[in-house]
């Protein structure tokens, strides 16, 4: 290894020192499929940390869709959208995904991370306007560092901060607002009227990243913009296949004059391989089970409310969560680290989330519910959620919560 990269990687001891004390939580192996209950270390654990919100990744249905398109188109298409890549069934999903948002057209691409990756670095050029929300995921960050044009952030759903920082660009630029539908580790949801109103005020567009949204909120589960009777004001609805939708993949849809514009700009999609056979089939026939069971929806929500109220009355801090994610504060990134291993150790998993991820005296667990979660499992596990806050002598507040 040459001496300088010798140099760079070494000066990263941050996994290493947690591997020294016994409290790595990353790359944890599971053994079986992510239902409510998962294989890990071969041992039987409950799964609070999954994205799989309506507990479809083992649904017959979807896994016999996966199987009849390897059987047809094979297990790949061994090039991108814009050239080879492209197959019948991608254009079927294509229509069921703009349907199911309330748009024009939509855009498939390999993962969801690309989606943003491809819209934000193509759809604004050097005299325009990317505007943030601080808390917007990675991707959304990532993507916009990829764009010519300026970025500005503004401070967490505050839309007083958002409309000064509006209000200080030309006139005469793009600007587009691009936002967590719901945050991603917070679990509360963007305040999207606000953001129209102002938005029509100062001409911009608006981009809604759904990854956490789609199954969860809106017209049976349509989404955000849905969710507030908005979607006409909404430029371009993004969402991704790895939560709710039980796949691997990530789209937007919006006007078709758009859509078009970055099937021929967004390189994220030209120069990626496009989506395999399977995860579409798998994208359609999740779709289909969503449309079909509303209930599942119901469910998720009924599930969300029963572990909100027992962590209530456990005193947690869960901050100001609307949503099936549940932040169970900590503020303490050492302390965070040691609930992780005790509750594995206990039979949960969950998922730390610490500095620079968020303030370090803002770390917390991300408490994730499942449709098919039982109130027995909730109650399981906050019961260890609490036997080991107690031990680690952990600082509980309780929040006024919406849900």
């Amino acid at each position: 290894m040459h001496k300088k990269l010798h140099q760079k990687v070494a000066s990263f001891t941050d996994a290493k020192h947690l591997k020294e004390m016994g409290l790595y939580p990353y790359f944890r192996t599971i053994q079986s499929s992510q239902g409510t209950e998962v294989i890990l270390n071969n041992k039987r654990v409950l799964m609070f940390g999954s994205n799989s919100y309506l507990g479809l990744t083992d649904h017959p249905q979807i896994i016999e869709a996966a199987k009849k398109a390897v059987e047809k188109y094979g297990s790949g298409c061994a090039g991108s959208r814009f050239l080879n890549g492209t197959l019948d069934i991608h254009l079927e999903l294509e229509a069921k995904l703009a349907e199911y948002t309330g748009k024009e057209a939509a855009l498939l691409f390999s993962t969801g991370f690309q989606v943003n990756l491809g819209i934000l670095s193509s759809i604004t050029g050097r005299n325009d306007y990317l505007i943030l929300d601080e808390y917007d995921h990675a991707s959304i960050i990532d993507g916009s560092r990829l764009s010519f044009s300026r970025t500005i952030k503004y401070a967490h759903n505050n839309m007083q901060d958002l409309e000064q920082k509006l209000a200080g660009l030309p006139a005469e630029s793009m600007k587009l607002i691009a936002v967590d539908g719901i945050f991603s580790m917070e679990g509360d949801i963007v305040n999207l009227p606000e953001i129209v109103a102002l938005a029509d005020k100062y001409g911009a567009n608006i981009m809604v990243d759904d990854a956490h949204s789609l199954g969860v909120i809106g017209d049976k589960g349509a989404g955000t913009a849905s969710h507030f009777g908005l979607t006409d004001k909404v430029d371009l609805i993004m969402g991704t296949f790895s939560k709710s939708l039980a796949s691997l993949g990530g789209f937007v849809s919006g006007d078709a004059e758009v859509i078009d514009y970055l099937k021929h700009r967004a390189r994220a999609l030209m120069f990626s391989a496009s989506m395999t056979p399977a995860s579409v089939a798998s994208v359609i026939a999740a779709v289909d089970i969503i449309q079909a069971e509303p209930e599942r929806i119901d469910k998720l929500w009924a599930n969300t409310r029963y572990a909100m109220q027992l962590l209530q009355e456990n005193g947690f801090d869960t901050g100001y969560t609307e949503s099936p994610i549940i932040p169970v504060y900590v503020r303490d990134n050492h302390k965070t680290f040691l609930f992780t291993k005790m509750l594995q150790e206990d039979g949960v998993f969950v998922n730390p989330v610490v500095s620079p991820a968020v303030p370090s005296d803002a770390s917390l667990i991300r408490f994730s519910l499942m449709a098919t979660h039982t109130f027995g499992q909730i109650e399981e596990a906050v019961e260890k959620l609490s036997k080991a806050a107690d031990m680690l002598d952990i600082k509980r507040v309780m929040q006024k919560q919406a849900i």
